[in-house]
């Protein structure tokens, strides 16, 4: 019997949002079980409300990483879990999943400790149409105790997230997440001008993003002369910008993290594709969900699977070649 499990998941912030789609599939199957989740330290806001979630363990990579692992090791081994599943494919997570004393151990084959584990299955990107999404990935390893059909990443927003936000919806409204940590997965700054100089006067727009995100966001709503836009980047929450999202008239992501946060809510969303593809398999979930990239057939795309600091042909023409009208037709 399955009553104690731990879910690894200690990479990026759109990576810790696609593995709740696991947590929601075992609580379906097994609601009396024990889910604990591990992920690195700086997304814990993202699991304040959660309603089933047992324990939440987070790992400090930011100062004396391996002493943190180390220490994190050590107290997962007193906890008797019954089972762990990597969805994590490194090093580091491996060790984990490997010496906590765990009797059944899942994860993929990618992670070099993996031969160690008692099941391990395939992780494959590619570039193929109709190719498996990462929920989809990520659902094989507990398939033989689930099902085969994914459940979708799902955040749970409180009652106070939605108390900060309730100011920001008493008007028709749209958000705009204009930055990414990469540049070519970034719409370029200018094609957002662009856009938010044909939107409608009294429709509001509220501009989302970290506090590293807010110059960017300042130069957008200054230069578009929209006036009825706001900044709130690094003024609201992980979840208070989820909460934000949900009920948004539209969306307007990258290929980025708040494109999994408006998944995890179900939000509506228009996802602008750059140097990356969909076909990658980490496209958006929610109901009412478009993608928007070049109809332009570029030798060149996609230029890696992660972004890039820079267009390595110094065009860029997967983003520049984009017509706002695409975006304006989603309104």
């Amino acid at each position: 019997m399955i009553q104690k499990i731990l879910l690894i998941q200690t990479a990026s912030l759109g990576d810790v949002i696609l593995a709740t789609a696991v947590a929601e599939k075992l609580h379906q199957h097994y609601p009396k079980a024990k889910i604990d989740l591990l992920i690195k330290q700086g997304y814990e806001g993202l699991f304040e409300h959660h309603p089933f979630l047992h324990d939440l363990w987070i790992w400090d990579k930011s100062q004396k990483k391996y002493a943190n692992l180390y220490n994190l090791i050590k107290h997962l081994r007193k906890e008797k879990f019954d089972l762990v599943i990597n969805v994590h494919r490194f090093f580091t997570s491996g060790l984990i999943t490997n010496f906590i004393g765990v009797p059944q151990r899942i994860g993929f084959r990618k992670n070099p400790l993996s031969f160690l584990y008692s099941k391990r299955f395939p992780h494959k990107i590619s570039t193929a149409k109709n190719g498996p999404h990462e929920t989809e990935r990520n659902q094989q390893l507990i398939a033989g105790i689930t099902d085969d059909k994914p459940a979708k990443p799902r955040l749970y927003p409180g009652k106070n997230d939605f108390a900060k936000v309730s100011e920001y919806k008493t008007k028709k409204y749209i958000c705009i997440a204009p930055a990414s940590l990469w540049f070519t997965k970034q719409f370029p700054e200018e094609k957002w001008v662009e856009f938010m100089q044909q939107l409608d006067p009294d429709l509001y727009v509220y501009l989302l993003g970290s506090k590293n995100d807010t110059t960017l966001c300042n130069r957008i709503i200054k230069a578009s002369e929209h006036h009825n836009s706001i900044n709130l980047s690094g003024k609201l929450s992980l979840l208070e910008s989820a909460a934000l999202m949900r009920d948004a008239h539209m969306n307007f992501v990258n290929d980025s993290a708040p494109m999994h946060l408006c998944s995890a809510v179900n939000a509506k969303v228009t996802v602008i594709y750059c140097s990356t593809v969909p076909e990658f398999g980490f496209g958006p979930l929610s109901d009412d969900s478009a993608i928007i990239q070049t109809s332009e057939k570029l030798d060149c795309r996609p230029c890696g699977l992660h972004g890039r600091q820079s267009c390595p042909k110094k065009h860029f023409r997967c983003a520049t070649s984009i017509p706002i009208q695409k975006l304006l037709a989603r309104l």
